[in-house]
C-alpha cells in the first residue's frame, strides 16, 4: 500500500464535489448494507427522479439537503485495496470560504472541482489560492459535468490552457488534470468510454498512486513544546509533536527562545524508552540540566533559528468585522498564544487576476499581506521553510472568534526600532501614538503612526489626538536603563538612568503614563521597588505607580481606517 492520503474537495457551488467522493465510496463498494438502502430511498424521495444522488453521502446536515450545498466540512476514512484515505469535503459558497479553509489545513492534496460548461470561476480561483497558501503541493483539477458538453474534447482543451495559466500563476508544484463525470461515474473510479481521447488514468487510480511524500534526510530537527511533565522532583520531561527530522539520546540540543544548550538523557514514546524519536511521534524528551523551557518554546538542533516579534504574513480574513489596524488579536502559532498587533496592510491581492491592490482595510474572504508584531520575541521562521513554525491563526480577543489564519512570508531579525537612540542607548516605548476606542466594536487599539526614532536635538509631538504633554518633562525607560530628557518640545539629551537626577519637573514613562514622582526620595523608591518587581506584583507595581488619564485619552471613533 502506498500509505494514508488526506485530500480536500473545493471548488465553486454545485461543482460536484459531494456527488465525486460519494460515487467512489459507491462504486468501490465502500458502503454498509444499511447505507447503500439508505441512500437508495434518500434519493427517491429527492428532487432527481429517483436516480441515486451520491452527495448525500456527505451532506448531512439538514440545512444542506435542503439548499443542495454543502456547507460543514465533512469528513469521511475509506480504504481500497491500495491505499488509506481521509477526504475533507468542503463548501463552495463564498460565505463559507473559513470552513473551506479549515479542511485546506489539514491536506496534502486538493481535488479542485471544475464545471465544464461554466470553466474557471473565480470561487476556483480562490479556492486553488488558499489551497497553495496552506501549503498543498499536489493538485488534481477534476474537469467535471464533461456529459454535459457532449464529452467534447475541444472545450476541456479550452479549460486546460486556463488552468495552466492558474498554475503558473500561483507557482503550484504538481498538477493533473481528468475529465470527469460525476455523477455518471465517466473516469473516476474507472476508465470511460465516452472519453476515448483521454489516455490518462482515472481518478481513483490516480489517487491510489501519487506520491505525496516529503522525506528530507537532512531536515533539522525541531519540536515545540506543548506541555511540561514534572510529576515528581525527580523527573522533568517536555512534551510535544515532533515536526522535523529525527532526535536521538545523546543529542546535543538548543531550547529557544533562551538559547540554552543540553543533551537529551531520554526519550519516551508513549511510555515505552526508545534511543530514537522521528517526524510525527508525540514524545518527551529528557535533558541532562536545568533549561528555561516552557509551553510554547522549542527544542531543536538548529540555534539559529529565527527569534523575532516582527513578520510579514499573508492573511485570508475570516471575520465579518473588518480587520482594524492597530487592534490587538491574539496570534497561535505553533505551540505559542501571543498578542500580537496588525501594524500595516502592504497590499490585498485579487484572488482573480493575482494583481496586488493597496488597501486600507481588508473584509471577509479577502487574501492580504500584513506585517504583525507581537508582545514579544518568538520562534518563527518562514512557512516555506518550517511549516509548523510559519503558520498562525489570529483569534479576536473579545469574541474568542478565529479572524483570521494565514503563513509567515518572512521574519524580521533586525530587532525592534528603537523609540529613542543616543550612540549605545536604545529605549522601546510608544509615548506619541495615539490611543482609539470603537465604539460600534468595542475594542482598543493603539495606532502605529509612525517608526521614527527620536534622536538628540529632534522635535517631539507634544500634542495629539489622544495626548497633551507639557513643554518640559523627563520620560524614565527604566527597563532600558536610560532617561530622555525633553526641553521646550526637544529631546535635549539622553543619559543612562544612572546619571539621572530628579529636577522637579513632571516624569513619564515611555508610554506616556505619569509616574507618581514628586521628589528625590519617591524616584529611589520608585526604582528600589521596580528591581524587585515579580510576574505576580507587576500589575500592583504599575498601578501604584502609574496614571493613564494625566496627559493621555481616549478618543472614541467608528473609523479605524482613517486614522
Amino acid at each position: 500500500m502506498s500509505g494514508l492520503l488526506k485530500f480536500i474537495t473545493c471548488g465553486s457551488v454545485d461543482d460536484g464535489k459531494s456527488t465525486l467522493i460519494g460515487h467512489i465510496l459507491y462504486d468501490s463498494k465502500l458502503l454498509y448494507a444499511d447505507q447503500e438502502k439508505a441512500l437508495i430511498l434518500d434519493s427517491k424521495v429527492g428532487s432527481r427522479g429517483g436516480e441515486i444522488d451520491y452527495s448525500l453521502l456527505l451532506d448531512g446536515l439538514m440545512a444542506e439537503r435542503e439548499q443542495g450545498i454543502t456547507i460543514d466540512v465533512a469528513y469521511r476514512y475509506f480504504t481500497t485495496d491500495h491505499r488509506s484515505f481521509i477526504v475533507a469535503d468542503t463548501p463552495g459558497h463564498e460565505e463559507y470560504t473559513r470552513n473551506m479553509a479549515v479542511g485546506a489545513s489539514f491536506a496534502q492534496l486538493a481535488i479542485v472541482m471544475v464545471d465544464a460548461k461554466h470553466g474557471v470561476l473565480v470561487q476556483t480561483r480562490r479556492h486553488a489560492r488558499i489551497c497553495a497558501l496552506m501549503g498543498i503541493k499536489h493538485f488534481v483539477f477534476a474537469v467535471n459535468k464533461m456529459d454535459l458538453v457532449d464529452y467534447s474534447e475541444e472545450r476541456f482543451k479550452e479549460i486546460e490552457k486556463d488552468i495552466e495559466e492558474l498554475s503558473k500563476a500561483l507557482n503550484l508544484y504538481d498538477v493533473k488534470l481528468i475529465p470527469v463525470s460525476a455523477t455518471e461515474g465517466d473516469n473516476v473510479t474507472t476508465k470511460s468510454d465516452n472519453m476515448p481521447w483521454y489516455t490518462g488514468e482515472p481518478l481513483l487510480t490516480y489517487l491510489e498512486n501519487v506520491d505525496v511524500s516529503e522525506n528530507e534526510p537532512d531536515a533539522i530537527f525541531y519540536m515545540p513544546v506543548q506541555r511540561v511533565c514534572r510529576p515528581n522532583h525527580e523527573f522533568r520531561g517536555f512534551q510535544g509533536q515532533i515536526e522535523s527530522g529525527k532526535v536521538a539520546v545523546g543529542q546535543t540540543i538548543t531550547t529557544l527562545p533562551s538559547n540554552e544548550t543540553a543533551t537529551v538523557k531520554g526519550i519516551l514514546n508513549c511510555d515505552q524508552n526508545v534511543d530514537e524519536a522521528i517526524a510525527g511521534q508525540a514524545v518527551t524528551i529528557q535533558l541532562d540540566r536545568e533549561v528555561d523551557v516552557s509551553r510554547g518554546c522549542v527544542l531543536t538542533d538548529k540555534a539559529d533559528l529565527p527569534v523575532a516579534k516582527d513578520v510579514t504574513t499573508t492573511l485570508l480574513w475570516m471575520d465579518d468585522d473588518k480587520l482594524a489596524l492597530g487592534k490587538e488579536y491574539l496570534v497561535k502559532l505553533g505551540a505559542k498564544k501571543i498578542p500580537g498587533i496588525i501594524k500595516n496592510i502592504e497590499y490585498k491581492i485579487d484572488v482573480n487576476t493575482g494583481e496586488h491592490i493597496e488597501a486600507e482595510y481588508i473584509e471577509k474572504n479577502e487574501i492580504a499581506v500584513c506585517q504583525i508584531e507581537f508582545a514579544q520575541a518568538i520562534v518563527v521562521d518562514e512557512f516555506k521553510k518550517n511549516k509548523t513554525l510559519g503558520e498562525l491563526i489570529l483569534i479576536d480577543r473579545v469574541s474568542h472568534m478565529t479572524s483570521a489564519c494565514g503563513v509567515v512570508e518572512s521574519v524580521n531579525t533586525e530587532g525592534e526600532k528603537p523609540y529613542f537612540e543616543k550612540d549605545d542607548i536604545k529605549t522601546s516605548g510608544y509615548i506619541f501614538e495615539e490611543f482609539y476606542f470603537n465604539l460600534e466594536n468595542a475594542f482598543l487599539s493603539k495606532a502605529n503612526n509612525t517608526d521614527k526614532t527620536y534622536h538628540v536635538g529632534d522635535k517631539v509631538p507634544v500634542e495629539g489626538d489622544s495626548f497633551k504633554y507639557p513643554d518640559y518633562f523627563d520620560i524614565l525607560a527604566v527597563d532600558n536603563n536610560a532617561v530622555i530628557l525633553i526641553r521646550n518640545q526637544e529631546v535635549q539629551d539622553i543619559i543612562p538612568l544612572s546619571e539621572y537626577q530628579y529636577q522637579g519637573l513632571p516624569v513619564l514613562d515611555e508610554r506616556g503614563f505619569a509616574l507618581k514622582i514628586r521628589s528625590e526620595a519617591d524616584l529611589d523608591n520608585f526604582l528600589y521597588e521596580h528591581a524587585h518587581v515579580t510576574a505576580e506584583n507587576r500589575l500592583d507595581f504599575h498601578n501604584k505607580w502609574s496614571k493613564f488619564e494625566t496627559y493621555r485619552r481616549i478618543v472614541c471613533t467608528d473609523n479605524f481606517w482613517m486614522i
